[in-house]
């Protein structure tokens, strides 16, 4: 079964590798990294020097899964990652 952007949404995403294509905040595009951690309107992402509380909604983001980039709009994501990953 292919994996796709609506089955990735659903899933565990702490621990995936992540880069902010769009920002509403100009300074968080092209930020790259890991995300250590979440809640329902954040991401907290590890980066090369520092560890960033992103807020989901102002970004696109793209996640690495498998070797394939994947991009999601952070307004799909709004939902606690306990509960998101119960809708499965």
């Amino acid at each position: 079964m292919e994996f796709n952007k609506k089955r990735l949404a659903r899933s565990e995403l702490i621990g995936l590798d992540v880069k902010i294509i769009e920002s509403e905040n100009r300074f968080n595009r092209g930020l790259k990294g890991k995300i250590i951690d979440e809640t329902k309107n954040m991401f907290i992402i590890k980066t090369k020097e520092t560890r960033k509380k992103i807020i989901k909604d102002q970004c696109v983001f793209e996640f690495k899964f498998n070797g394939k980039n994947i991009q999601i709009n952070g307004k799909s994501l709004p939902i606690r990652p306990e509960e998101r990953i119960k809708q499965r």
